[in-house]
């Protein structure tokens, strides 16, 4: 007897499951509560690596329907996607994503939109990633300073650099300042290089 799974899948624990269940009920799956498999993980992980679909791939049996809302439920990678829904289909599993019209994605045509939805999406954060590296070139080429600000900076970084010369020890530097000890183990280094 076949039965009905949901994949179910958001990045950040921020963001919610709810949409994704309310989408496949709408849609007309009636998906028993202990076939719900949700999961808070990124998209960048691949599929097999995240805890709840490696309990959802022992679950799954022949003849079995997964359901997800959109492709990207089953990851950002187009690779990674092509391999998790060619595994689903050799173990004879459906993989039906209601962003499609609930066209089966081990079906031919499923698999040619797959194949370009999924090079779409692998394209699209691409071009993210070329846009962020850009920027961030350009900021280095105007002078800015990249990355997190100094824990210790101006008058604070002075103080803290004359406590350790005049020998309080790492940690008391730390705790005086708030700060952590590596951060005082950092200044110490600059102070000894300086000098």
């Amino acid at each position: 007897m076949s039965r009905t799974f949901l994949y179910a899948r958001v990045s950040t624990a921020e963001q919610h499951t709810d949409n994704q269940l309310l989408e496949v009920r709408q849609a007309g799956f009636d998906v028993l509560p202990r076939h719900i498999m949700a999961e808070t993980v990124s998209g960048s992980v691949p599929a097999a690596e995240r805890p709840v679909f490696a309990k959802l791939l022992e679950k799954l049996d022949q003849g079995d329907v997964l359901i997800v809302t959109k492709l990207d439920r089953l990851g950002r990678n187009t690779t990674d996607v092509l391999n998790t829904v060619k595994r689903l289909a050799e173990m004879g599993v459906s993989v039906h994503c209601l962003a499609l019209k609930g066209v089966d994605l081990t079906s031919a045509s499923g698999q040619l939109h797959m194949t370009v939805l999924a090079a779409v999406s692998q394209f699209e954060r691409d071009l993210l990633i070329e846009r962020t590296h850009a920027g961030l070139e350009r900021a280095k080429a105007e002078g800015k300073k990249l990355g997190r600000a100094d824990a210790l900076s101006g008058n604070r970084k002075t103080e803290a650099a004359q406590a350790l010369a005049d020998g309080a020890s790492l940690q008391a530097v730390a705790d005086r300042f708030n700060v952590s000890k590596s951060t005082v183990q950092r200044l110490r280094r600059e102070a000894r290089a300086a000098a």
